[in-house]
């Protein structure tokens, strides 16, 4: 497995100690990755910092070389089985000297003994199976136009009482439970979250919620192609008709293939998802949309 090269100035500068690695605040989340990520054209979520810090406080490392911000990335743990990497960006300006590799390698000590996941940019897929990823599959972003939809029968909006379904639907579409993180970003403003009901059984939800531009749909879980649609009508339908919404499907999912394709959506940008392991057994077939591509 590549690691950092002793003779980097990513390196040198670890043992002088000009170069520091710490965890971030949620202000600084916001105020360091959340920003950075925006200005990348990333277009992250408006309540992005606080949600992603609530599922796991000590997941967010910053780099600083002489005190001055150079590096970020997300190393989120999802109890003692499961990571996640993320809103990882090292400043153009320090490229190349080994910074990125430093935080990253920081990153994988943090989550050492867990399978580690994440999404990477598709060109990037060899350099990450040299620090021990494998690949698994693609997931896609698309873009759509929000228009009027009436809400079908079976969805409403989010309620106390559905957590316990709702979680253990999650469980068979994500590699870890995530309770802590899903409360924080299935309720938080400038959203609407729908969970779907038949016969009295919840057997899907969603969330769509503002982002710097539009709107991003994610997680939409649901265990038949016709409850996927019934919430992607809603969550969709909920939004001013005529503004722009991103989906990002896993594809291996066929349905949600044909999701994208019935409506019309148009495919903007794809990432890897790779694994430092074998890939977790998920209902894949239930996933309609990523929760996120920093998170999972």
């Amino acid at each position: 497995m590549k690691q950092l090269d002793p003779a980097s100035a990513a390196a040198r500068d670890l043992a002088s100690g000009r170069f520091r690695i710490r965890h971030m605040t949620v202000e600084e989340v916001d105020r360091i990755a959340i920003a950075w990520m925006r200005d990348a054209g990333w277009n992250p979520g408006l309540h992005d910092a606080a949600t992603f810090h609530a599922a796991d406080p000590e997941g967010f490392l910053v780099g600083l070389l002489d005190g001055e911000l150079i590096a970020c990335l997300s190393a989120v743990a999802y109890g003692d089985s499961f990571g996640f990497f993320g809103c990882y960006i090292v400043r153009a300006d320090h490229r190349g000297g080994g910074y990125g590799m430093a935080l990253h390698e920081a990153g994988r000590v943090r989550l050492a003994g867990r399978l580690q996941g994440g999404d990477g940019v598709l060109e990037n897929v060899a350099v990450y199976e040299q620090i021990g990823r494998r690949f698994a599959y693609r997931n896609a972003r698309f873009e759509g136009t929000a228009v009027a939809a009436p809400r079908a029968p079976g969805l409403a909006p989010l309620h106390d009482r559905d957590w316990p379904e709702l979680l253990a639907l999650d469980a068979a579409c994500f590699p870890a439970p995530r309770e802590r993180f899903l409360r924080a970003f299935l309720t938080q403003p400038d959203a609407t979250a729908l969970v779907h009901r038949t016969g009295g059984a919840l057997d899907g939800f969603g969330l769509i919620r503002r982002c710097g531009s539009g709107w991003k749909v994610g997680p939409l879980f649901a265990q038949s192609p016709a409850t996927a649609s019934a919430l992607y009508d809603g969550l969709t339908g909920s939004i001013p008709a005529g503004d722009s919404f991103y989906l990002d499907i896993a594809e291996p999912n066929e349905e949600a293939r044909a999701l994208v394709a019935r409506h019309g959506l148009r495919e903007v940008f794809a990432t890897a998802r790779m694994y430092t392991g074998e890939a977790p057994q998920l209902r894949l077939d239930w996933v309609y949309g990523v929760t996120t591509f920093e998170l999972g």
